[in-house]
């Protein structure tokens, strides 16, 4: 059996077939006779035990590895499993009702839940979410779920899955996760992002695949053209295994020019950077030629953890990363969270549109203790490297100033302790609102550096969600709106005499390099897997080609015909890329 899906991140992978559900427990309601109760509230006190013994182990790792203060979160978790009200009326629940131990314990956990939720008491009311922890850990038990997180693969799989979290991916250890598939998701979503970030072949929004696919089932995940085998015959595993060696090689091929500057034929020079989620991926940057990072993601920082990171944390993450690449520019993105990154001890209320909501730059206005915390931390890295700031999701000049205004006072408390930084540090802001790309003019007098967003810009600007998979036909980069906007953001900036990147995934498409090329492009910044292909582009055709490439595609009425006109020039252009891509 085949399915075809939204290629995400490319290669391909041939494995076995890893079930990962992380969505809602179902709890079946059922009905049992009075003489089964002694036994369900056994079955109770047993899972209360079981949960305890984890939560205790948990408590002790915690401890050990990031110490004592961080493991006494789980106190309140232990408290709740010695709740007597709590157990009480559970068993007041099953001889009343008659009910499974599940369906009654979830009814009552539920109840708590609502009430802690409602409560005036900020204490209390941030206890809502320990018994939500600690609801699901005993419902996982009663009902034998076993709980399952991608950092204790003990083989190689690939990971079969209906989402996966920025968490999730975070946690995937790339020795035993050879690719993934997901039933939803889009090319730009950070589930696929994160893909590209590790190097793993990945399909998303294949719908079905959780329901087709089954525990042990030998999978091919062909990440460069979006198709799943499930138990292939021989003859198609060898076809794949060919290509999946040919692929290798084509990687290889194009290491040759890593270290290669990325100058045009006749000259233009640009530079090629790379995005990254956490400070071990300064490694891979440097392997693939990156001439610094373009986009440093420090909300992954925050991930897969039950605190926030303090000030101290930060500035080592930062610091390292900024001694790794020595000159190279490091520009280290505040906090982006929100949209589809979300952590619970930071409270982030639920939202209709997410998107569209409390996230990025308005969550770190509305919270100068959180983000004050985070610009000290870059500030005081910025000795050690050239560091530049970055503001997300910049909606217009008054927020702008008032990011601006923080950082000042973020700089003023550095100063009243003495503490060093460089003044003169660069701050940029991404432009991936369609209100900053129209009035980017305004903007560019204020700050050093604009990076193009388009991941966001084209979502927002095509009303397109990006990572819904029954849309993703319309989430097109190179509709003529999404094109004009980004000639926008370039020729403002210029005017201004400030440098104008990108660091959407539109900059990592080998067609798309030479419009962007062409439009004066200044930065292309990329998962750092992506570096190699870009600075080939680049360095096999002459600014003026792009230039015409460029004035072309902005005459022609649709995404469609801009991509097939694009995509028709650069294999003239650059035959052998086509040529080696498809052997």
């Amino acid at each position: 059996m085949s399915l075809r899906g939204i290629p995400a991140s490319p290669g391909i992978a041939i494995g076995k077939a890893f079930l990962f559900d992380t969505r809602q427990l179902v709890v079946t309601e059922k009905d049992i006779k009075q003489d089964v109760i002694p036994s369900e509230i056994i079955r109770f006190e047993e899972a209360l035990i079981k949960t305890r013994s984890e939560i205790l182990v948990i408590q002790k790792k915690i401890s050990r590895e990031m110490g004592v203060q961080h493991a006494e979160i789980f106190n309140a978790h232990l408290l709740v499993l010695e709740d007597r009200m709590l157990i009480e009326e559970v068993i007041e629940g099953l001889k009343k009702e008659r009910k499974c131990v599940e369906y009654i314990f979830s009814k009552v956990i539920a109840k708590y839940i609502k009430v802690f939720s409602k409560m005036n008491d900020e204490y209390l009311k941030e206890r809502t979410s320990d018994i939500e922890d600690v609801g699901k850990r005993i419902l996982k038990n009663l009902i034998g779920a076993q709980e399952k997180t991608l950092s204790d693969l003990k083989e190689q799989v690939i990971v079969v899955a209906y989402d996966l979290s920025p968490s999730d991916t975070a946690n995937m250890h790339k020795k035993n996760v050879k690719g993934f598939v997901t039933d939803i998701g889009g090319r730009t979503s950070h589930t696929a992002i994160m893909a590209k970030s590790l190097e793993i072949p990945a399909v998303v929004g294949l719908e079905k695949a959780t329901t087709r696919i089954k525990p042990g089932d030998i999978l091919i995940v062909d990440g460069t053209d979006g198709d799943i085998i499930i138990n292939p015959d021989k003859v198609v595993l060898k076809k794949y295994e060919t290509k999946q060696q040919k692929f290798v090689k084509f990687e290889k091929a194009l290491l040759d020019f890593k270290d290669k500057p990325a100058i045009t034929i006749d000259g233009y020079k640009v530079e090629v950077s790379a995005n990254i989620e956490l400070p071990n991926e300064v490694s891979s940057v440097i392997a693939h030629g990156a001439e610094g990072i373009g986009l440093y993601r420090t909300e992954f920082l925050y991930m897969n953890r039950n605190d926030v990171p303090d000030e101290e944390e930060q500035f080592e993450a930062y610091k390292k990363v900024a001694v790794k690449l020595s000159k190279s520019p490091v520009i280290i993105r505040t906090l982006d969270l929100g949209g589809d990154k979300f952590l619970s001890q930071l409270k982030f209320p639920h939202e209709m549109n997410p998107f569209l909501g409390w996230r990025a730059i308005r969550y770190c206005l509305a919270k100068p203790e959180v983000f004050k915390v985070q610009l000290r931390a870059i500030l005081r890295a910025s000795v050690f490297g050239n560091v530049k700031i970055m503001f997300p999701m910049i909606s217009g000049l008054g927020e702008l100033r008032q990011a601006i205004k923080v950082l000042d006072e973020a700089k003023q408390e550095l100063r009243n302790k003495s503490m060093d930084f460089n003044q003169d540090i660069e701050v940029g802001a991404m432009i991936e609102i369609p209100s900053a790309a129209l009035t980017c003019d305004l903007l560019a007098k204020e700050v050093d550096f604009f990076s193009i967003g388009t991941n966001d810009l084209i979502q927002y600007s095509l009303a397109v969600d990006r990572a819904n998979e029954k849309i993703a036909y319309l989430y097109k980069p190179t509709h003529p709106a999404v094109l004009r906007l980004i000639k926008n953001i370039i020729d403002s900036g210029h005017k201004e005499n400030i440098w104008v990147g990108m660091c959407g995934e539109m900059a990592a498409e080998p067609g798309f390099v030479l419009i962007l090329l062409g439009m004066g492009l200044d930065e292309f910044s990329m998962s750092p897997v992506v570096v190699p292909e870009v600075k080939y582009v680049i360095s096999n055709v002459t600014f003026e080609d792009a230039k015409k490439v460029a004035e072309q595609v902005l005459k022609l009425p649709t995404g469609e015909e801009v991509e097939v006109f694009a995509n028709k020039r650069l294999n003239e252009l650059i035959p052998w890329l086509k040529k080696t891509k498809k052997q």
